[in-house]
């Protein structure tokens, strides 16, 4: 594993500079700027809570008529699907036989029987066929808004596709060869960390595949990019150009460009040329990303640092722009970026709870370290052979500021802390805030990854309530090198203490961290069950740390949901709750393990419409 210092891509502040020579961008940037945007869309998005959404789905109603027809979900029909093993996640994971739905929510579950006698003899009956129905997955931590342009202009060639870094490039040679002259072809999430061979590309490496198309591959770490001389032209870059402050163009002994670049500030006078990256319209690239996330299973999905596309709050507009497009096939969370600065998002108006069903601001995102792979999630003791601590994102007097700050407002606190140092600070933080005598029960603090944990900490979670949100891809993909390059093997054992937390009482789930990696629920609940590595199948990084199935369920449904403020709508198939449910061909419980990551995706419901079905 090469050693390149670096953030996490999920959590920097200037994550988004990749993304400034886009015109919608562009022209938001110009709308705060100059006062003239607005945020609210054009509807009626005001603050809904928990109570308004019981009061029988006024505001669904509401939000339905604003929307195209087309769009809605299926009126007052009764459908009713029987036949099959229907899992509710609900508080004692009750197994029926049959779930009606009528309109946007569920009318009934229960025996074939029952639920067929509250339907009615009209209601449309759907034969299972022995297949299992569980609540549509929720993923509590993504990052959808940037995720979902930097998706339309950029293929995925990372690990959980290519193992080896010669695959990678027989993969961009294939594309190459089908690309007329001079068209871009640009890759993401390529990470030598793990994909077996060398440690960057080259010119070298890029010459030999084409001179007639610009290539551009950006690393998994967000932080490191690699393009060819025919991108450097097409952009304008000259061979003698100047490292910019705090990165650089990397070059040989002799002076000559190699092609590696360091660091955005770099890389983006290279990727300024893209055409595409220019032309991509945000709200239709997450439209489209969440209908591509249906055939997964995905119902309702979140981005972690809202403002970090725009770089203000006029993120929030694309967020609530695709709801009103009526052709969401997924529901969005989103946690205003604590780096935009709250002074900024009080300014313009952006509330806890604002918004509705569909689209709602649900918390507020703060920072405390890096990333472990990284070797800037901030530890107690050095990373293996090393004197390196890591880095606080945030000072730990700061944090608490901050924290206790944004939760005497009423904002549901989610802190991202990978390092066991950093949690020591976040727990420091959300102590604080229980002593400035705010209910934690309401704040809901969460620890994002919440990767390195001790006994100890975990006693803290519970005292103070808080639950954990493990990043479940640092197990299967970075286990072995957490184990060898990054901790060593002891430490390594600290990593997602599913188990452990589980056993002590503190709620966790699972995510995905989009596009640290892909969002497969299937795949993650595996993970969480296995912990098997991807390197080293025959590696079990601490077996002692497994969960049931059944508990890895909850973690990407019902718990999520919980987190996301969402519980009282989404995450267990319960009566009153909104028809958000996954159709599978297997029962993830009654397979091997090792192959719940096969079972088939069959239909995605999300608000009553069926957004995915195989092979239609």
């Amino acid at each position: 594993m090469s050693k390149h210092i670096h953030g996490c891509i999920c959590c920097s502040g200037d994550f988004g500079q990749i993304f400034k020579t886009n015109q919608r961008v562009k022209d938001l940037k110009e709308q705060v700027a100059e006062g003239s945007w607005s945020s609210r869309w054009g509807m009626d998005l005001g603050s809904l809570g928990r109570r308004d959404f019981l009061k029988g789905g006024a505001a669904i109603a509401g939000l339905a008529a604003a929307l195209p027809s087309g769009a809605k979900a299926q009126g007052t029909s009764t459908l009713v699907f029987t036949g099959g093993t229907v899992l509710t996640v609900d508080e004692d994971f009750s197994e029926a036989e049959a779930i009606a739905i009528r309109g946007n929510r569920i009318l009934a579950v229960g025996t074939a029987g029952e639920v067929r006698s509250v339907a009615g003899a009209d209601a449309l009956v759907v034969d299972l066929e022995g297949k299992t129905v569980l609540p549509g997955f929720v993923d509590p931590h993504t990052h959808v808004v940037s995720g979902a342009v930097m998706d339309a202009v950029m293929e995925y060639v990372g690990m959980a596709r290519f193992g080896t870094v010669a695959e990678v490039l027989d993969h961009i040679a294939a594309r190459a060869a089908d690309a007329p002259a001079g068209e871009w072809l640009v890759f993401r999430n390529f990470d030598p960390a793990v994909q077996e061979g060398a440690d960057e590309l080259t010119f070298a490496d890029f010459d030999a595949i084409s001179t007639e198309h610009p290539i551009f591959v950006i690393n998994a770490s967000g932080h490191l990019a690699y393009a060819n001389l025919a991108a450097f032209e097409a952009s304008n870059v000259p061979m003698d150009v100047q490292n910019p402050p705090g990165a650089e163009f990397v070059r040989d002994a002799d002076g000559n460009l190699t092609g590696v670049i360091k660091n955005n500030v770099a890389f983006l006078q290279v990727l300024s040329g893209y055409p595409k990256l220019a032309s991509t319209d945000p709200v239709d690239a997450l439209v489209g990303l969440l209908s591509k996330w249906s055939a997964l299973g995905l119902t309702t999905v979140s981005e972690l640092a809202l403002g970090g596309l725009t770089q203000s709050p006029a993120d929030v507009d694309i967020l609530m722009g695709a709801a009103a497009t009526g052709r969401l096939a997924a529901r969005l969370r989103g946690y205003p970026f604590y780096s935009i600065g709250a002074d900024v998002w009080d300014a313009a108006d952006i509330t806890p709870n604002m918004g509705n069903a569909l689209a709602r601001v649900s918390g507020y995102k703060l920072v405390a370290d890096g990333s472990n792979q990284g070797y800037t999630g901030l530890q107690r003791e050095p990373y293996l052979n090393s004197d390196n601590y890591g880095i606080a994102y945030i000072a730990p007097d700061d944090l608490v500021e901050m924290a206790v700050e944004r939760a005497s407002k009423g904002w549901q606190l989610a802190i991202h802390g990978n390092g066991d140092a950093a949690i020591d600070n976040v727990l420091d933080a959300c102590e604080a805030v229980r002593d400035a005598g705010i209910d934690m029960s309401r704040v809901r603090a969460r620890i994002e990854h919440c990767s390195i944990l001790h006994d100890e900490q975990i006693a803290r979670m519970k005292e103070l309530g808080v639950s954990a949100s493990f990043l479940i891809g640092h197990v299967h993909y970075w286990g072995v090198a957490m184990r060898d390059e990054v901790f060593g093997e002891e430490k390594a054992q600290l990593l997602d203490r599913c188990k452990s937390v589980e056993d002590a009482g503190v709620g966790f789930t699972i995510h995905s961290d989009f596009t640290v990696t892909d969002p497969d629920p299937l795949h993650m609940i595996e993970m969480a069950v296995t912990r098997k590595t991807w390197k080293d199948p025959d590696y079990v990084l601490a077996p002692d740390e497994k969960v049931s199935v059944e508990t890895a369920i909850r973690a990407i449904t019902s718990e999520a949901a919980w987190q996301l403020f969402s519980d009282h709508e989404v995450g267990s198939l319960e009566p009153g709750k909104l028809a958000d449910l996954v159709i599978l061909d297997q029962d993830p419980r009654k397979v091997d393990p090792d192959t719940i990551k096969d079972i088939a995706v069959l239909e995605t419901w999300m608000d009553g419409r069926q957004v995915y079905k195989r092979g239609a």
